[in-house]
């Protein structure tokens, strides 16, 4: 019997499948991440791990990990995991690319406008007992329609976004890797550099995935770049933004706010200054909390593992030419 090692929470329909199929499935009881001894101990017996974002499976681990067949990440990144390790060692890795990324558009448009309208501002106006009298100057902010958007990084959560703004009428700019002409064609988007990107948008929303060439892509002389009425929306990985450069942008007035949804680290220090100010929104990583995209995570995670072991092709590998 094939056995499981569960690291995280995880949509009980994909639970539902491991079950189904036989397998001997544990989960961690405990408050994620897996402390490291537990994971190393755990490891060493499994089959298969369905670990999360937090869980760093490096050579130490893997070296243990005498049958492990399969590490599915809960996650559409997969940043944690050293793929190519883990392919020499002809363990495949899967993620859940294709099932959360209208969940996070959804999510970055309603950053954007809950940054650009100090909508959270608003509401602990409210609650605190400040809404004495009608006085919409203190909270005046940003209309979106027709302004201009950058998107960096045109994706799967990048395109999303850019079917959105569509309906809002908005100029839409992206950067990419590769060019998209037919999401050119069918959006109206048009491609430039960064820095021009950076230098014409009201609005810059960042989509581009975790790695040592996109580190602090977003730094002090991009926030540079700006308009002073720019705002910034993270909902990608929080060490893409150089996050002591932006805090000083926004209390110097560089630019006029940011969205982020990911900081660095994870979590943000309830004591880090970027806090205290009132022209940023952040919110705890929950661009993908929805039960939809939870759901579609857990079922493609379990999907993936059974695959593997039965000798199948998973829905979403992402080293299968390292393995043999």
């Amino acid at each position: 019997m094939y056995k499981v090692f569960i690291t995280c929470e995880v949509a009980q329909k994909g639970l539902d499948l491991l079950n189904e199929a036989g397998y001997e499935v544990e989960i961690f009881p405990g408050t994620p991440p897996v402390p490291r001894a537990i994971l190393l101990d755990k490891v060493a017996e499994a089959d298969a791990l369905l670990t999360d974002v937090d869980d760093m499976i490096d050579e130490e681990v893997i070296n243990i990990a005498s049958r492990l067949k399969v590490v599915s990440n809960n996650a559409v990144g997969y940043d944690n995991i050293d793929i190519d390790f883990a392919g020499k060692n002809n363990i495949a890795v899967c993620n859940t690319p294709g099932v959360l990324g209208e969940s996070v558009a959804d999510f970055t448009w309603g950053l954007m406008i809950a940054t650009a309208r100090f909508i959270p501002h608003a509401v602990n106006n409210v609650l605190t007992g400040g809404w004495t009298r009608f006085d919409p100057i203190p909270f005046l902010g940003f209309d979106l329609y027709q302004r201009t958007l950058g998107i960096v990084g045109l994706g799967e959560i990048g395109t999303a976004v850019a079917k959105r703004a569509v309906g809002f009428d908005m100029r839409i700019l992206y950067f990419s890797k590769t060019r998209k002409y037919h999401l050119e064609n069918q959006y109206g988007l048009q491609y430039c550099e960064l820095s021009e990107l950076l230098q014409r948008s009201d609005f810059v929303s960042i989509h581009v995935p975790r790695n040592p060439e996109t580190h602090h892509l977003i730094g002090e002389q991009e926030l540079q770049l700006m308009k002073s009425s720019g705002i910034l929306i993270n909902t990608a990985r929080g060490s893409i933004v150089d996050q002591a450069a932006l805090y000083q942008a926004l209390q110097d007035g560089v630019i006029a706010g940011a969205g982020i949804d990911v900081t660095d680290p994870e979590p943000i220090d309830p004591k880090d200054p970027l806090l205290t100010l009132r022209n940023v929104v952040v919110t705890p990583h929950i661009g993908s909390a929805s039960t939809d995209a939870i759901d579609g995570m857990g079922i493609t995670a379990a999907s993936n593992i059974i695959a593997i072991l039965e000798g199948k092709l998973p829905i979403s590998c992402v080293n299968t030419s390292d393995l043999s």
